[in-house]
């Protein structure tokens, strides 16, 4: 993305892909590919250079807008400090009530936005459901025809219930945002040679083919 910059103010941005008109002058969309830095900002044609510094995971984060200023001879484009995402359950109020706020059919104490950790369970339920569907069939067997089922499947259920729940628990007892994002994330448990990459969170067990 470029700018357009007029007695130090920025007054319009252009991406790129199209001729422009500057006063009475019309130019080319070449001048983003076939100028150079230099010719562009002859006449006031700035590349916007962005400032991702404050920029965080929008899957745990709610960033702000970018803001964008000229000084020092370049345009920058910024975030401020991003916002975390709930990651509790977020509930009616009496306030809410005062306001007006519930609407019909709900009333105070009930769920009014869902947290993080409400989808990230409900996530593994239906991951390890998932996961689970594919053996369903020797539990319908059996049921219908007797025949045992496999003590490897028999265990492979199990464990995919039982890690399941424990990462169910581990999200419950994450204390915010940055605790469950960390659970998250996938970090080197080998060496640099040889990387492992795991995350704390685990992952549910895969029957093997």
């Amino acid at each position: 993305m470029f700018a357009l910059v007029e007695s130090g103010s920025i007054t319009k941005f252009f991406s790129g892909n199209r001729g422009i008109t500057i006063g009475d002058n019309q130019y080319p969309k070449a001048i983003f590919t076939l100028w150079s830095k230099s010719e562009r900002e002859a006449i006031g044609i700035y590349e916007v250079e962005m400032d991702n510094s404050k920029r965080k995971d929008e899957e745990w984060y709610i960033n702000t807008n970018v803001t964008y200023a000229f000084g020092s001879g370049k345009v920058t484009g910024s975030y401020e400090d991003a916002t975390a995402k709930a990651h509790a359950d977020t509930l009616y109020t009496s306030q809410d009530k005062t306001d007006g706020l519930i609407p019909d059919g709900k009333d105070v104490g009930d769920l009014r936005i869902e947290g993080l950790k409400t989808i990230l369970i409900r996530t593994i339920k239906q991951q390890a459901a998932a996961e689970l569907r594919d053996t369903d069939w020797y539990i319908v067997r059996k049921a219908d025809a007797g025949t045992a089922v496999p003590s490897s499947i028999t265990t492979h259920r199990a464990a995919v219930r039982t890690k399941a729940a424990s990462q169910e628990t581990q999200i419950t007892n994450a204390s915010d945002t940055p605790a469950l994002e960390t659970l998250y994330t996938y970090v080197n448990t080998g060496t640099e040679e040889n990387p492992v990459m795991e995350r704390p969170l685990g992952e549910l067990p895969v029957l093997e083919s």
